[in-house]
């Protein structure tokens, strides 16, 4: 019988274990089992850089959730990336002069898009442009820009 008792506690404990990752599997891939299936439009971005951004990503505004990313493609016209995000209906009060940004969130380094609020009175509608980008910050680029002015100083250094 303590036999008995012992293998199923081991077995409630592997449960545990293996719901415990599952859940923080769904948290970290950012995939949400609760979407509502509501109103939505669609705005477009520009980015020169959108690495690390990804179909799903999140689009905030001052920190809170009012979309998604929902495609991201190459524009043949410019050979930007273009961002499609849909926007909840009820966040119908985005500027056409708002700010999109590609952030960082987190120690993984997940990427999202921050909109800032701009203040025209003209508002953004449903496939609409926001104009203004800032791209995602790629960590290798900043890495060989600090390497290249460090090298940089010290051949002055040695001359």
């Amino acid at each position: 019988m303590k036999i008995r008792t012992m293998e199923m506690s081991v077995g409630a404990f592997m449960l545990a274990g293996i719901l415990a990752l599952v859940f923080l599997a769904v948290k970290v891939s950012g995939l949400n089992l609760h979407d509502s299936a509501g109103e939505t439009y669609t705005v477009y971005a520009h980015f020169n850089n959108a690495a690390g951004l990804t179909p799903g990503a999140r689009v905030t505004v001052a920190g809170v959730m009012i979309g998604r990313v929902s495609t991201i493609a190459l524009d043949p016209k410019d050979n930007r990336a273009k961002i499609a995000m849909t926007i909840n209906s009820d966040v119908n009060f985005l500027p056409q002069d708002s700010i999109a940004a590609i952030q960082t969130a987190g120690i993984l380094g997940e990427k999202y898009i921050s909109i800032v609020v701009g203040g025209d009175p003209e508002l953004l509608a449903d496939g609409d442009n926001i104009v203004d980008t800032q791209s995602a910050l790629v960590l290798e680029d900043l890495i060989s820009t600090v390497l290249t002015s460090l090298g940089g100083k010290e051949a002055k250094e040695n001359e």
